[in-house]
């Protein structure tokens, strides 16, 4: 991963940073850096996620697979970070002869959409779930493993589970003698992504998951205490030295259909890392060039408020425009779609930059197995710097973990006192 923060600075920007501002905050970065490795060293939770590339065993999770190393299609059964790494990875590394399908909501007409589509005998049912317990995810394997059985289906045959050390699905596992991995101890699901909790469904699509785990190692390999070496560092410092300046919205826009499910998953990892004790930048997914021709006109002249974070892959592969005898259209014969994909990149990276909109460009070298790896460890790298920074609390989520009780409770899965503020709901309804 390079990146680039020129259009970040006051010599583009009256809001930019100096270069004072950017000596102060490699300082900072510095003594975050400290805690970091301290932590690493320790495998303290949440800084043990930057370990994962060395402590994930590829091969466990290929043995695991194998028993449905005949499949058609993988899906996937969880929520947030059980289910988002999973379909970054996939999107991001493209076609396979397996289809990768998620369920990570309770949507019914989308659970039974999608499971109509299957053919549930050709079908491998990925279930992860820390805990064990998360609503969502059993209601929706109760499901899946209901459809499995009125289709004739034997769903032990068919079923690779990632959980805890105990809990229901541990114990459904272990007491059918299903194929199981591990979540990894002290490693919270946003930042599992290079764990079996995001490598199942690239085994066995039969994607590169040593490579995967390879890209990891190289940035970890890539982490020091300036943010003039790092680019992991630098990203972080500068949208958190930007939310400061009141740019608290970070637009994540990757120009690669292929990445439009990692600026889903980077969405998790910012907000619920990041925001907490009224701090943290708003992140919102866009898509170039799609996006251009709706939100843009925002981001221009609306408020200005927004750090644009436009990443690009080079080596995209040829898809040339034909000729063509419209007078009107003859700038395009002859060029590629990439060309054109790269001048809308840059065309807006510089729209940005005149209306004053800080921007970050990220350049990926392709999208291989490597890249992928090494873009997904250096944002949760990133991530882990800023609430450094932020001097948060980065690795818990006590917010999310409200909603969850509230829901509970009003399903009669216990007592909690959460959900006694849903019948407490100011009305003023209008029909």
């Amino acid at each position: 991963m390079q990146i680039d923060i020129g259009n970040a600075l006051d010599t583009v920007l009256a809001e930019g940073l100096t270069e004072e501002d950017l000596d102060d905050l490699d300082e900072a970065v510095e003594r975050a850096h400290e805690r970091i490795e301290r932590g690493r060293a320790e495998d303290e939770f949440g800084y043990a996620s930057l370990n994962l590339p060395t402590a994930t065993d590829p091969d466990e999770i290929e043995t695991a697979v194998e028993p449905v190393a005949d499949s058609e299609a993988v899906l996937t059964v969880g929520i947030g970070g059980s289910a988002l790494g999973a379909a970054t990875i996939s999107e991001a590394l493209g076609p396979s002869d397996v289809d990768h399908l998620v369920l990570d909501n309770v949507d019914p007409a989308h659970v039974r959409g999608t499971l109509s589509d299957l053919d549930l005998d050709r079908t491998a049912v990925n279930v992860v779930s820390r805990s064990g317990t998360t609503a969502e995810t059993l209601a929706n394997f109760l499901i899946v493993r209901d459809a499995m059985d009125e289709a004739g289906v034997d769903w032990t045959e068919r079923t690779v589970v990632t959980t805890g050390e105990d809990g229901p699905l541990r114990d459904l596992a272990d007491g059918h003698g299903l194929p199981s991995l591990d979540v990894p101890a002290g490693v919270p699901g946003r930042f599992s992504a290079l764990s079996a909790v995001g490598l199942v469904p690239a085994a066995i699509r039969g994607h590169d998951i040593e490579g995967l785990l390879a890209g990891g190692r190289a940035a970890a390999d890539s982490l020091g205490p300036s943010l003039f070496e790092c680019p992991a560092y630098a990203y972080g410092a500068t949208a958190y030295a930007l939310d400061q300046r009141g740019f608290s919205t970070n637009v994540m826009m990757p120009y690669a259909e292929g990445l439009e499910a990692f600026a889903e998953w980077f969405a998790q990892l910012w907000a619920e890392s990041l925001g907490k004790d009224g701090t943290g930048q708003t992140p919102v997914r866009a898509l170039g060039a799609t996006d251009q021709h709706s939100q843009l006109q925002l981001y221009r002249a609306g408020p200005k408020d927004k750090l644009l974070t436009l990443v690009r892959v080079t080596g995209q592969p040829d898809c040339p425009i034909p000729e063509t005898g419209i007078p009107d259209l003859a700038y395009l014969g002859g060029t590629d779609l990439g060309e054109l994909l790269d001048a809308e990149f840059e065309a807006t990276e510089a729209s940005l930059a005149a209306a004053e909109c800080p921007n970050v460009r990220i350049e990926l070298d392709g999208l291989d197995a490597e890249s992928v790896g090494a873009l997904l460890y250096e944002m949760e790298a990133a991530c882990i710097l800023a609430g450094e920074l932020y001097d948060v609390e980065t690795f818990t989520q006590p917010a999310v973990e409200w909603g969850k009780r509230a829901a509970r409770g009003l399903l009669g899965g216990g007592d909690f006192e959460e959900a006694e503020a849903v019948a407490s709901k100011e009305r003023l309804e209008i029909d």
